[in-house]
């Protein structure tokens, strides 16, 4: 009896300092779907232990825990890291903004795998029967608006105040900052009149709401990509490749749908990322 328990001590111990693969995500619906997604298919394909260090922060947060080694890859948007992370110039190019992204990145020991297939841009929207404006510029010209936002665009290089430079977009009182979940609430409750939401929203694909177009271009461009420390890639034998099977998977209709489901369906993020597996192939 003594020495089964000596066996299983020392299977426990074994266990418990084999390497586990850190994944973390930022705090928002999108994040955790896409942490789940990352983490369930890796488990499947490497049958590695996985730990799910999800809900960091912005993105500023996130970088930092890559950088310090505390999670070893997350989902990320080009347009994010290029200017709030890099403090670089806007650029409309996308595979040039990979391609300086990978550059920058790589004296950090950081890689960029391809991009999953979807982008996530800001998205100024308006209720359907609010304005018959089409676009920002449209926006500009008709009335001052009251307007409402997360905190991240409110702070953002390309956020508010670049929107209103380029546009000469009118704010009526002083925006509304709020927790990225609130902003769809505040426009039905008429609270505010003009939201900066993203492009992935599942709250667009049901709601009578019109995102106006940014004629002018000005947002570049909000790829989503995993990005991985070289050291981890080195130390899990495959992690390269499972990866790339997620490359180019998730079209933007799909990351909204995705986000609907649990955001306006509430289902467990693990269960949608399973469905979504599995309906791609990736998971029998």
């Amino acid at each position: 009896m003594r020495g089964a328990l000596i066996v299983l001590a020392a299977a426990l111990a074994a266990c418990s300092s084999e390497p586990r693969l850190r994944i973390g995500s930022k705090n928002f619906s999108e994040q955790y779907v896409l942490g789940e997604i990352i983490a369930r298919h890796v488990e499947n394909r490497l049958h590695i232990r996985i730990s799910r260090r999800f809900g960091i922060g912005g993105a500023l947060l996130a970088q930092q825990a890559l950088e310090s080694g505390e999670i070893d890859l997350f989902p990320e948007y080009t347009g994010t890291a290029l200017t709030a992370i890099l403090k670089l110039p806007s650029e409309h190019d996308p595979a040039r903004v990979l391609q300086q992204l990978r550059q920058r990145y790589a004296p950090r020991g950081i890689a960029w795998m391809d991009p999953l297939g979807f982008e996530n841009t800001y998205a100024l929207a308006v209720r359907g029967d609010a304005t018959a404006a089409v676009t920002l510029s449209d926006a500009a010209r008709e009335k001052p608006w009251r307007m409402g936002m997360g905190y991240e665009f409110a702070g953002s290089p390309d956020g508010l105040a670049g929107l209103k430079t380029v546009y000469g977009l009118r704010m009526e009182g002083k925006p509304k900052t709020m927790d990225l979940g609130l902003l769809y609430q505040a426009l039905e409750k008429k609270q505010v009149d003009l939201v900066a939401a993203n492009s992935t929203d599942g709250m667009l694909a049901i709601l009578p709401l019109k995102v106006l177009q940014d004629d002018r271009h000005y947002f570049p461009p909000y790829e989503c990509a995993i990005v991985v420390r070289e050291q981890a890639l080195g130390q899990f034998a495959g992690l390269r490749a499972a990866l790339g099977e997620l490359s180019g998977r998730i079209s933007a209709e799909n990351m909204r749908r995705l986000n609907y489901e649990l955001d306006g369906k509430h289902r467990p993020a693990r269960e949608i990322a399973r469905g979504f597996l599995r309906a791609t192939g990736l998971e029998k």
